[in-house]
């Protein structure tokens, strides 16, 4: 799915600009405005259908309009990284700045600490630390089932290509060094360690990452993902072949987006793609006479949840 990134204008540039009585801000000749922080604004109707990592993009240009000396880091680097984002902050970015820097502002988090010049990088023309740094502080600080989401996309941009292949000892690599970084700090050694371990690039979607994290608290150990399954005309792949020997079943991550983003439905319509999906599902549950289940975000809320959605399908951990 493209990433919509609101443009930010600040005051200067937008002329002169009132409140009406309603509270809407409104600039001469320009509509109407969201205000992203003390004197920057970006299109309303722009930042209504902006994604939220998008948003997250957005506050850091619209910072960096009024300071160009900002290192950006955690998820608002994850996100400038073209990672997506889990449960994001919707209203403040994130900065890190040396131990001697006074103060605060506005709409940011300030995380105490030193960066090198070599552990920092221009993206989309803001500085931010590099991949590897973002995933390590983000590891450390975030809840585990945000830094697995970012984790796996970082391991997924590096090491998956366009035809499927994981790249395995490139994988070992990035996280080594994810690793290396994050036990520089004293601060969250160990979530970044539980992190690092739990990692897998072969994730496709973030509802992928959370869905795998699930299974493991319902009890399932034996998770393979993006498993080949010998079709009538070419391979399938199914999200995770469950191999418990109390439950050896398939199951699928189903977000609603493939039936509805242009990029996905490559020229097809929505039903389309709904019908090669039963007909996919009908072949492989026939063929390998697995159980196969579909969940969807509603059910990955809590291990709870899935596990009922699961147990309808007869498929039960040990």
């Amino acid at each position: 799915m493209a990433l919509l990134i609101p443009a930010v204008h600040h005051v200067s540039e937008l002329g002169r600009i009132r409140r009406t009585a309603s509270g809407v801000y409104r600039a001469d000749d320009r509509g109407e405005l969201e205000r992203i922080r003390p004197g920057v604004y970006a299109p309303r109707q722009d930042w209504a259908t902006a994604s939220p990592e998008g948003r997250v993009i957005a506050r850091a240009h619209a910072l960096g309009l009024v300071s160009d000396d900002a290192v950006f880091s955690h998820e608002t680097a994850a996100a400038l990284h073209g990672l997506p984002l889990f449960r994001p902050d919707r209203t403040r970015v994130h900065l890190t700045v040396s131990d001697d820097r006074p103060g605060s502002a506005v709409g940011t988090v300030r995380h105490r600490g030193a960066i090198s010049e070599e552990e920092v990088v221009e993206v989309r023309g803001l500085r931010c630390t590099t991949l590897e740094r973002t995933v390590a502080d983000v590891a450390r600080t975030a809840s585990f089932e945000s830094a697995v989401v970012v984790a796996d996309a970082a391991l997924r941009s590096r090491c998956a290509s366009a035809s499927g292949t994981y790249d395995e000892d490139a994988a070992a690599a990035l996280l080594e060094a994810v690793h290396s970084v994050a036990h520089r700090s004293a601060q969250g050694r160990h979530r970044a360690d539980r992190v690092v371990a739990f990692a897998d690039g072969r994730a496709q979607l973030p509802g992928e990452s959370i869905s795998r994290i699930r299974l493991v608290e319902l009890g399932f150990r034996r998770i393979r993902l993006q498993v080949e399954v010998p079709g009538p005309y070419g391979s399938y792949f199914v999200d995770f072949a469950l191999d418990d020997p109390s439950a050896v079943a398939f199951g699928e991550f189903d977000g609603a987006i493939k039936y509805s983003d242009a990029g996905m439905l490559a020229g097809r319509s929505g039903a389309e793609v709904l019908d090669r999906e039963k007909q996919r599902e009908d072949w492989i549950r026939g063929s390998t006479q697995r159980p196969f289940a579909r969940w969807g975000w509603t059910h990955i809320d809590s291990a709870i949840v899935l596990g009922r959605r699961l147990a309808a399908f007869g498929i039960r951990p040990a």
